[in-house]
């Protein structure tokens, strides 16, 4: 087949036509593609396995006699930035008090 011909497939409402010339092009975009998509598959599969870990940790800890709801509440106040969690806590503060708490 020649490098400048195109080819057109059809099926049902959709025809696609291929221009030959651009198949080398097309090789190269599908290589990346495949690339990402199998690169997305191993994150995912390690992001699986990571959270089983995780999963574990909390048996452990709740096992040891921890509270889990408080460890994850302390996790996400470790995330936060220190003059965020100052915030929250003088709003929570304020907010028991206008409640009697």
């Amino acid at each position: 087949m020649p490098l400048d011909s195109t080819v057109t497939f059809s099926s049902g409402n959709t025809t696609v036509e291929l221009n030959t010339a651009k198949e080398s092009t097309s090789n190269i975009a599908a290589d990346r593609l495949r690339s990402i998509i199998e690169r997305i598959e191993r994150l995912e599969e390690e992001r699986k396995a990571l959270s089983g870990d995780i999963k574990d940790i909390y048996i452990e800890a709740k096992s040891a006699g921890f509270d889990v709801k408080v460890i994850r509440e302390l996790l996400k106040i470790r995330k936060q930035e220190p003059a965020e969690v100052e915030e929250q806590e003088t709003l929570l503060d304020i907010y028991r008090r206008a409640l009697g708490m």
